[in-house]
């Protein structure tokens, strides 16, 4: 069984979802936020070449369609204060991890675990818990 009932996928388990084989590796009830569609949605307009920018936006166009996103309300924008406050105590730069602090805040907010391919890029954010994701089995050999 996962090891939470729900949890935030971030954009790097979004990419690789339709790769991962075991369902103990993501929450029972997964969902996303609007920051990683906006990461989503990018990822098509700056592809080098068709088949990218092809496979890109069919990631973009399965996330749409197979999840309601989490937003940045509110609520996740004063938590944004503590993960930005956490980030700088540790010597990182917020600005340098936007988008990885407003997923971080999403996920605060609404009290869950956030999965990750990436889980450094969330270290030292006081109150996150993060769930490493493992590669995909055809990816890691």
């Amino acid at each position: 069984m996962a090891a939470h009932a729900r949890g935030l996928l971030d954009t790097s388990t979004v990419i690789l979802l339709a790769e991962l084989t075991d369902p103990q590796t993501i929450p029972l009830e997964p969902t996303i936020s609007t920051i990683t569609l906006a990461e989503l949605s990018v990822a098509p307009l700056v592809a080098s070449t068709k088949k990218e920018q092809a496979a890109r936006q069919a990631h973009l166009q399965r996330a749409e369609a197979d999840f309601d996103p989490l937003p940045f309300d509110a609520d996740a924008a004063r938590v944004f204060g503590q993960v930005a406050a956490s980030l700088r105590r540790v010597g990182r730069k917020t600005t340098a991890r936007a988008y990885d602090a407003m997923i971080a805040a999403i996920a605060m907010s609404n009290e869950l675990p956030l999965y990750t391919r990436n889980p450094d890029d969330f270290r030292g954010i006081d109150g996150l818990t993060v769930v490493a994701v493992p590669l995909p089995e055809a990816r890691a050999t």
